[in-house]
């Protein structure tokens, strides 16, 4: 019983912190609903052209602060429709999620600005009843405090009988008022902000169309490595051992004392050939994600690393293999970013599950200011992970910490 009362106290405590930032966010709206329209009205004398992107620009960034906040409270979330690509009006105003914003800026700037009051209030509501109840002396005789049952309280027997019920009833409502209201604010700004459904196809198109081309681009370029390395490695030490047999060959009717290190060296280039061709074989499909599972298989990789590294992992339950080795490669990568490139000391690596999405954190503590190219294997780490449909964020300021998150779905 306790356990659960703590669970919806934490539950109310996120749901008024939500509450709370849509209710701060409406005197913001407040300024800048005004100001756009004042802007365009001066577009029909050529000044708004110059000021009305940047103003869009600066309602994007709301809104898109709203969209990355639905996944909690919204029963489908709507990801953020990010920056306008040009500075050019025509091309911020035919951008499809302009309208969207435009549309929920009013909105919200009212209705968000009431009902996150509520809200947040709701969980306040409690602390507030608590002073006054407890202060009743500080009020006058002939005027007690009267709350919600308009019963005066001028006396410890009044708080008893009258005081301590609506301070029960004020817990109630915070506990299960806050989410309410945030659930409806989500909703209200899910239905505004969310793309229409030919918006959304076509967006999955794209989508499709730029993971397929990564994909293959991946693809070509795994198929290159292997070649590479069966080339310049393999098929080097099949060339040695051949030469190395051919001369143990020919010395055997002439020199037979000189056969025994010819075949030491042959054995020795034929156990080198199989060690690189199992090297190649575990860059395709790793043994170790078969034997032990990604988990296993991220403990094992962490254990190897040169950088200290913690590993803590949750219950994945049944992964697709194609999602698996996506994870396995994308955190490998990662863990040697961490100790190559950024100099990181520690690394924490962290797997957990929540649905049908399987999601790998690794923070590191180094340098910082990773981006793709120059080597660091984060484009190919991009490329192989939406060839599973999954997405990887990048955040990694100068000075570090660097936080690479990799989301898969993973949904039988």
């Amino acid at each position: 019983m306790f356990s659960k009362s703590r669970v919806s106290a934490a539950r109310s405590a996120r749901a008024a912190g939500y509450c709370a930032v849509v209710f701060a966010r409406g005197p913001a709206l407040l300024v800048l609903v005004p100001v756009l329209v004042y802007s365009a009205a001066l577009c029909l004398v050529g000044v708004g052209l110059l000021v009305l992107p940047l103003e869009l620009r600066l309602l994007r960034r709301l809104a898109d602060h709203e969209r990355e906040r639905l996944g909690r409270w919204a029963a489908t979330p709507t990801a953020p429709a990010g920056p306008h690509a040009r500075k050019r009006l025509m091309a911020v105003l035919t951008d499809p999620a302009t309208g969207r914003d435009l549309r929920w800026a009013p909105c919200m700037m009212v209705a968000g600005t009431v009902l996150g009051c509520f809200g947040a209030a709701l969980f306040v509501f409690p602390a507030a009843v608590l002073v006054l109840v407890g202060l009743w002396w500080l009020f006058p005789a002939d005027e007690p405090i009267r709350l919600m049952m308009d019963v005066p309280i001028d006396g410890w027997g009044a708080v008893v009988y009258a005081g301590v019920p609506q301070f029960l009833l004020s817990v109630l409502l915070a506990l299960f008022g806050p989410p309410l209201f945030a659930r409806l604010l989500a909703s209200v700004s899910r239905w505004l902000l969310a793309p229409s459904a030919a918006a959304i196809l076509a967006e999955r198109v794209s989508t499709l169309d730029r993971t397929r081309a990564g994909a293959i681009h991946a693809h070509g370029s795994e198929l290159r490595r292997i070649e590479r390395d069966l080339h310049d490695g393999t098929q080097a030490r099949l060339v040695s051992l051949a030469m190395q047999l051919g001369l143990a060959e020919r010395a055997l009717g002439s020199d037979p004392a000189a056969v025994g290190p010819l075949l030491a060296r042959a054995r020795e280039g034929a156990e080198e050939a199989m060690a690189e061709l199992r090297d190649v074989l575990r860059s395709v499909y790793p043994p170790i994600l078969a034997d032990r599972g990604l988990s296993g298989a991220v403990s094992a990789v962490a254990a190897r690393c040169p950088v200290s590294a913690t590993v803590d992992v949750g219950e994945l339950g049944d992964v697709p293999p194609q999602v698996e080795v996506a994870v396995y490669f994308a955190v490998t990568e990662a863990l040697t970013n961490a100790a190559k490139h950024a100099h990181a000391r520690a690394v924490t690596v962290t797997l957990a599950r929540d649905g049908g999405i399987l999601r790998a954190e690794i923070t590191d503590d180094g340098r910082g200011g990773a981006a793709e190219g120059g080597g660091t294997g984060l484009r190919g780490m991009r490329q192989r992970v939406e060839a599973v449909d999954g997405r990887v964020r990048v955040q990694s300021p100068p000075g570090g910490p660097t936080l690479i998150t990799v989301e898969c779905p993973c949904a039988s």
